[in-house]
C-alpha cells in the first residue's frame, strides 16, 4: 500500500472521528475475537485508537469458550438449555476463574497500546445489581438454571467516573444479588442494559458470524426494530443470536443509536463498522426517524 493511499484512508476517518468524538460505545467482545490470540491483539489495538482520538469505549466481555474448555478439563458436563449453561456452585467457581483470566489480559493488551484499562465486575461498588434467571413459564420441565442472572439495575457511577478521567472500563460479566449471591450473566444481555443505562452512541456486539440473515439466508446491512423483532417471532433468528437481537432491540427503543451485530473474527472490525461508511455487519435501528444511511449522513455534516 502506498503512502498517499494510507494518507488517503486515514483522511476518510476524519468525518468519524468528529462525529463520534467525546461520544460513549459499549463493545461486546465474544467469539472467536476472544480465542484467537492475534484478533484479540487486534481488538485491544482498536479499542485504544479509538479511546486516544476522544471516543470513550466500554468493553463487556463473554468467555464462553474458554468457561467450558475448563469445566471439561476438571471433568465437569457442560449442561444448556435454552442458550443458558447450567451454573451450580463449582461452574461458577470456574466461571469466575476463567472470566477473571481473560479480563486482565484484556486490560494488559490495551495498556501495551497506550489506552489506560481498568477491569471491573458486578461486585466492584456492587454496580450491577443482579437476580436469578427466571424460567419460561411455558417450561415446566426447565431445570434448575442455578447461578446464571439477569440484570435488575445498573449503577453507573463507576463507569462514569472511570470514563470522566480518561479509563476504559473492561467489564466482566458478574452481577452480585441483594443478598450477596454471585450470578454469571450473558455478556450481550449485560452490554445491552449498560448500554441503555448510559443512553450510549453506538452498541456494538462482536458474534461469530456476519450478521443478521434475513428470509432468504442473506446478510441483513439494515434492520428497524419491526424488522428484527419479526425475525425473532418467526423463528428465523435462532440459537445464539436470539440474546444477541433481543439485547440489540431492547437498546435502540430505550434510547441507543444504533446496534451493530458483526464479525469478530474479521482482522479490525470494530474499526471498520465505526470509522467506515461500509461497516462489516448488520446495523439495527429504531422504527423513527428518516432511512438509516440518509439519517447517518445528516448526523455526519451537522457536526
Amino acid at each position: 500500500m502506498s503512502a498517499s493511499l494510507k494518507a488517503r484512508i486515514l483522511s476518510e476517518a476524519l468525518p468519524y472521528i468528529r462525529a463520534f468524538h467525546g461520544k460513549t460505545l459499549v463493545i461486546r467482545l465474544g467469539g472467536e475475537a476472544m480465542a484467537d490470540p492475534a484478533l484479540k491483539a487486534g481488538f485491544a489495538r482498536d479499542v485504544a485508537l479509538l479511546r486516544l482520538v476522544g471516543m470513550k469505549p466500554i468493553v463487556v466481555h463473554g468467555g464462553g469458550w474458554h468457561i467450558e474448555a475448563l469445566m471439561r478439563k476438571m471433568g465437569l458436563d457442560v449442561r444448556r438449555h435454552r442458550g443458558h449453561r447450567v451454573t451450580d456452585e463449582r461452574a461458577l467457581t470456574i466461571v469466575e476463574m476463567a472470566l477473571s483470566e481473560l479480563n486482565q489480559e484484556l486490560v494488559s493488551l490495551i495498556n501495551r497500546h497506550g489506552g489506560r484499562a481498568v477491569g471491573i465486575d458486578g461486585q466492584d461498588g456492587r454496580f450491577i445489581h443482579a437476580r436469578s434467571m427466571a424460567t419460561a413459564a411455558d417450561d415446566p420441565d426447565a431445570p434448575d438454571l442455578g447461578f446464571v442472572g439477569d440484570v435488575e439495575s445498573i449503577d453507573t457511577g463507576i463507569v462514569d467516573l472511570l470514563l470522566s478521567r480518561g479509563f476504559v472500563p473492561v467489564v466482566m460479566p458478574i452481577g452480585v444479588a441483594a443478598d450477596g449471591t454471585t450470578y454469571h450473566i450473558n455478556s450481550d444481555l449485560l452490554a445491552g442494559r449498560l448500554a441503555r443505562a448510559l443512553h450510549v452512541e453506538k452498541l456494538v456486539l462482536m458474534t461469530n458470524i456476519e450478521g443478521v440473515h434475513g428470509r432468504d439466508g442473506r446478510l441483513e446491512w439494515i434492520l428497524t426494530a419491526t424488522q428484527a423483532e419479526s425475525l425473532l417471532r418467526d423463528g428465523v433468528v435462532r440459537d445464539g443470536m436470539v440474546p444477541r437481537v433481543t439485547a440489540a432491540l431492547d437498546a435502540v427503543r430505550e434510547g441507543v443509536r444504533s446496534v451493530h451485530i458483526i464479525d469478530g473474527g474479521v482482522p479490525s472490525a470494530l474499526l471498520l463498522e465505526v470509522l467506515t461508511a461500509e461497516g462489516v455487519g448488520t446495523a439495527l435501528r429504531s422504527d423513527a426517524g428518516p432511512h438509516f444511511f440518509e439519517d447517518s449522513r445528516a448526523y455526519l455534516l451537522a457536526k
